[in-house]
C-alpha cells in the first residue's frame, strides 16, 4: 500500500516523463508492492455516419491495437527507467471510447491457507466451468468482491493512509524525533 503522497508524487514523475503525444490524456496510475499500471485516454476513430455497433467496436478494439503497436518502443524506454527508479514492473493500459484494455501486466503469485469450507466454494466454481483451476477461482472470487465493494475499500484505503501518516509522525521519524532520542 503507498501513500497517497507517494501515490502523487509517482503520478507526477510519470505525467512529466510521458512523450507529450503519447495519450490525451493520463486517466490512471495505480502501483501495489509488485507494479505500476499506466493507463492513458487515446483519440476514438472516427466513424461513418450510422455506424453499428459491431463496426465501433471493432474500430476500437483495432485502434487499441494499432497504439499498442506504434508506441511500443517509448513505452519500453519509459518503463526501463521507472522499473529502475521505482524498483517494480510497469504495466500499461488504454481507455479508447468505451473500450478499455490492460497490456501485458504482472500476475503475482498469492499463497493462502483455506479451510475445507473455503476450498469447497473454490472446487464448486471449477465443476461448473466457472474457473479452470482452484487459484482461477479463487481470483474470480476476488474480483466479484473488489467488484461489489469498490467503495467499502475505497474507505478501508482512506483509513490506512491516515494510519501511515500518523505513524511518520511518531517518534522513530527520523529528524525531529522524540527529544531524549538523541546519540
Amino acid at each position: 500500500m503507498i501513500t497517497s503522497e507517494q501515490h502523487e508524487k509517482l503520478r507526477g514523475w510519470f505525467a512529466g516523463r510521458l512523450p507529450d503525444d503519447l495519450f490525451e490524456s493520463l486517466t490512471e496510475v495505480t502501483a501495489d508492492r509488485e507494479e505500476i499500471t499506466v493507463v492513458g485516454r487515446i483519440p476514438e476513430p472516427k466513424f461513418a455516419e450510422g455506424a453499428s455497433d459491431a463496426e465501433k467496436e471493432a474500430a476500437l478494439r483495432a485502434r487499441v491495437q494499432e497504439f499498442r503497436e506504434r508506441t511500443r518502443e517509448d513505452r519500453v524506454e519509459v518503463a526501463r527507467e521507472a522499473e529502475h527508479r521505482f524498483r517494480k514492473k510497469v504495466s500499461w493500459g488504454v481507455e479508447c471510447g468505451t473500450e478499455r484494455a490492460l497490456f501485458t501486466h504482472v500476475a503475482a503469485p498469492v499463497m493462502t491457507r483455506l479451510r475445507q469450507p473455503e476450498r469447497e466454494v473454490l472446487d464448486t466454481l471449477v465443476a461448473a466451468g466457472v474457473a479452470r483451476s482452484r487459484s482461477d477461482a479463487l481470483a474470480w472470487c476476488v474480483r466479484l468482491v473488489q467488484r461489489h465493494t469498490d467503495d467499502w475499500l475505497g474507505e478501508l484505503r482512506e483509513s490506512l493512509e491516515h494510519v501511515q501518516r500518523v505513524r511518520a509522525q511518531g517518534p522513530d521519524a527520523g529528524p525531529g524525533a522524540a527529544p531524549g532520542d538523541e546519540e
